[in-house]
């Protein structure tokens, strides 16, 4: 393809600034090219909180939205999912304790469906009766939040970590804890929860 070629496609392309959901604060995340709106729609955008926020102990959670409509040179989003960076995980792990996952698939009060994974660190190692207990707990708070709130107000609890903090509160009642998170969400389809992972095992560490 020649220079010229190249150059009269990107011409054609026009650009569009993406937003964030209202609720999280229609946010600029962005810009786009499309030589027609249509094409834009569908495309995942990549941010962090910190960038929405403003606040820097923020900067470890990524956030991804995907555009779903376009007004004039706007790009309205939807909260497709987020995960912690591999970096700040690793930096929670600490020898002689124990980190309990969860993989709990939920479906919120107006039919979305979402992949949820909590994760808990305890100060000591635990037992495998004490570790069913609190992945009982983290099941039940992340299936309850979702039966009581829409998609979008469950996606703001656990980005800001409210979520996790109702899962804290309840399980270092079994054992001490050091830290609760939600460390990664991800869209799923209805059908695609049946026959779905429920947790994941224990580690020791």
């Amino acid at each position: 393809m020649s220079k010229e070629r190249v150059k009269d496609t990107w011409i054609a392309k026009k650009w569009f600034t993406v937003l964030a959901p209202t609720y999280f604060g229609n946010v600029e995340i962005g810009l786009t090219p499309a030589d027609s709106p249509e094409k834009a729609i569908g495309r995942v955008m990549e941010t962090t909180l910190y960038d929405i926020t403003g606040d820097f102990s923020f900067i470890h959670i990524k956030l991804y939205f995907r555009i779903i409509d376009i007004s004039g040179d706007l790009a309205q989003t939807e909260f497709y999912g987020h995960e912690f960076t591999r970096d700040y995980l690793r930096s929670l792990v600490r020898r002689g304790t124990s980190k309990v996952d969860g993989i709990f698939d939920v479906v919120t009060k107006d039919g979305r469906a979402l992949r949820v994974y909590p994760v808990v660190f305890t100060i000591n190692r635990i037992k495998s009766s004490q570790e069913k207990i609190i992945r009982k707990m983290m099941e039940e708070v992340v299936e309850k939040k979702a039966e009581q709130l829409n998609y979008g107000d469950y996606a703001q609890e656990i980005v800001l970590g409210k979520i996790a903090s109702e899962i804290y509160n309840l399980a270092r009642k079994i054992v001490p804890l050091r830290k609760c998170e939600i460390w990664k969400t991800k869209p799923i389809k209805v059908r695609a929860m049946v026959g779905a992972p429920r947790a994941e095992a224990q580690t020791a560490v």
